[in-house]
């Protein structure tokens, strides 16, 4: 006879931390010296006037002022012309 009751397998339950991407500041909004704009893996925005980008590919503000979006084309390394989205504080 056993000695442990049979128990099923499971697989579906195990789940990761949300990583809480995406954008933090809207368009019009006021930022700070140091304010997180946009969390993202990868650069799917690229940063503009008045704005670094981190180590993981975070976009901040280094000037008080508005953030502004847009859109801004950009040649890839293949002559692939692309559209990237812009982040701006003015």
């Amino acid at each position: 006879m056993s000695k442990v009751k049979a128990g099923g397998s499971t697989k579906n339950l195990k789940d990761s931390n949300p990583k809480y991407l995406g954008i933090k500041v809207s368009d019009g909004q006021t930022a700070k010296a140091g304010d997180i704009i946009v969390m993202q893996r990868g650069t799917k925005f690229i940063s503009g006037k008045n704005t670094g980008i981190g180590r993981t590919h975070s976009i901040f503000a280094t000037k008080e002022g508005i953030v502004k979006f847009s859109k801004k084309r950009k040649t890839r390394f293949d002559s692939k012309v692309v559209e990237r989205k812009l982040v701006e504080v003015i």
